[in-house]
């Protein structure tokens, strides 16, 4: 029996309504694209910080905070650098806007909703 196997990383995502709407849209394959205010797509690499950001942020700006999770060929992510953005756990990556459909292109599997806040 012969395959390659797929390495992947999991990433999470805090997220409103509004994206996850369209995330909905694509059958839950990817991340639209990104407004001309937003040149960064920024998935985070642990849910504490995914949570908090969805329950701290998404929540009183929009009434609701979802964390997502998924999956990308941990190959294709070496090419973004893990970036600190506070504390020893907040690490993300930075994607800029317009790799985001090659990025979505790497994801393997579907994304999740694994949290709500409300």
């Amino acid at each position: 029996m012969s395959g390659t196997t797929t390495t992947t990383t999991t990433l999470w995502r805090p997220t409103g309504p509004e994206e996850l709407a369209l995330v909905e849209a694509s059958g839950w394959r990817g991340w639209p694209p990104r407004l001309p205010e937003q040149p960064i797509f920024y998935p985070v690499l642990n849910e504490d910080y995914a949570i908090r950001i969805a329950r701290d942020w998404n929540v009183p700006a929009s009434g609701v905070g979802y964390v997502t999770r998924f999956e990308v060929e941990s190959d294709f992510l070496t090419r973004y650098p893990v970036r600190q953005a506070g504390g020893e756990t907040i690490l993300e990556l930075w994607v800029p806007a317009e790799e985001l459909d090659e990025f979505n292109a790497h994801i393997v599997g579907t994304i999740d909703v694994v949290r709500e806040f409300r």
